[in-house]
């Protein structure tokens, strides 16, 4: 069973059911009864055309449970024709789901959970945990962010001004950016790979719409994916980024992500996602650790923390100023934010390591391994500490 498969395919017959008319929540339960049966049968042979397929099997359980249920017979009425046999489409409408996912009606909160649940193919409970709710309650939320667009269809594309392409824009491009930007790093942390998939929606989003900022984000996924080859060791364990082999950065995708920057940037509408790519691209254009250009980067937290008043913007910049004016200025830069921010314990950790209070350093690392969101992350914390629990016991 080809599982990356049915993940991609997930949202495109998702898109196909909508846009013949059935309401999104019916229309994610009847892809869902679809993938069941997909996993039931095509171990025994895959069709040929897996989305036809699909399309096919999750249409005629949508008309079943619509027939079904009388209260929803004018609905019937309207979608009772099934399409003829034929192949389906080969349009992809996963952007135009983004959108109907950021619709205005939903608060920024809803929309990115239900794209995530509904598009970017993660759990209820993963969602959950970025958004540091109990699993029961996020499922909630996403089940109200369904029935609130069940009534909103997939309209035809309108052509972009300047012809740019077409693309039906229903929700928020703000929205659809954070999502993107969400989707990314959940895959990037190795928990569900949707990486790629994040960066190609980007890709065709930027190829729609002439806008700085999705060139940013575009920008800014490409050269923190170039890293990827580099950040974990054989053994799974994270490698830092000062500990990274540089060699094993992709350096096309660094061009690639730096061209599309500096185009975005000579716009002079900066942004979050532009200025969180420029901290990126002077990340990978430092031949080494040592010759990265600190001053430049807290210049850039600054921008940022100008932009969104982010406190994780302010703890990534606590780290940036221990590296240009030393750790007792960024202990300092760190004293003026709450303790409770998630990674504080991780970065005093770090903090107090450069300064050479390696007692206390131990003890915080120990803290946050404790805190840590992953058992990756929780490893290398515990490492860390182990690390300077063995130099002190030497020194003693």
């Amino acid at each position: 069973m080809d599982e990356a498969l049915l993940r991609t395919l997930t949202p495109v017959v998702l898109a196909i059911l909508v846009r013949r008319g059935a309401d999104f929540a019916a229309a994610e339960d009847a892809v869902q009864d679809a993938l069941v049966e997909a996993v039931r049968v095509w171990p025994a042979g895959a069709p040929q055309d897996p989305k036809g397929w699909l399309v096919t099997v999750a249409w005629r359980k949508f008309l079943d449970a619509a027939r079904a249920d009388t209260a929803r017979r004018r609905r019937e009425e309207r979608v009772d024709e099934e399409p003829g046999p034929g192949p389906v489409p080969s349009v992809d409408d996963t952007l135009r789901l983004y959108f109907l996912c950021a619709h205005p009606s939903l608060t920024p909160s809803s929309a990115v959970a239900l794209t995530l649940r509904a598009v970017g193919g993660l759990t209820t409970r993963q969602i959950a945990r970025a958004y540091l709710v109990p699993e029961a309650t996020m499922a909630q939320r996403i089940s109200r962010a369904k029935r609130t667009v069940s009534s909103v269809g997939l309209s035809p594309a309108r052509a972009e001004p300047g012809g740019r392409g077409t693309l039906d824009r229903t929700g928020d491009v703000g929205t659809v950016l954070r999502v993107l930007y969400l989707v990314f790093n959940e895959g990037y942390s190795g928990d569900v790979d949707l990486s790629a998939e994040a960066i190609r929606l980007t890709r065709q989003l930027a190829a729609s719409i002439d806008h700085p900022e999705v060139a940013g984000l575009l920008a800014l996924m490409l050269l923190h994916h170039a890293r990827r080859a580099a950040r974990t060791a054989p053994d799974g364990s994270l490698v830092p980024l000062a500990e990274q082999d540089r060699g094993l950065w992709d350096e096309a995708a660094i061009r690639e992500g730096v061209e599309i920057l500096q185009a975005a940037l000579a716009r002079d509408r900066l942004g979050e996602y532009q200025a969180q790519a420029a901290v990126a691209a002077l990340h990978a254009d430092a031949p080494t650790a040592e010759e990265t250009d600190w001053v430049q980067i807290v210049e850039w937290y600054d921008e940022l923390a100008r932009l969104t008043d982010s406190p994780v913007v302010r703890l990534n910049r606590a780290v940036a100023v221990g590296e240009a004016d030393g750790p007792h200025a960024g202990l300092a830069a760190l004293s003026l934010l709450d303790v409770s921010l998630p990674r504080h314990t991780a970065v005093a950790a770090h903090l107090h390591e450069r300064a050479g209070d390696l007692t206390t350093a131990a003890h915080l690392y120990a803290e946050a391994a404790r805190k840590a969101p992953n058992l990756a992350e929780r490893d290398h914390l515990t490492r860390q500490a182990a690390r300077l629990n063995t130099r002190l016991h030497r020194q003693g």
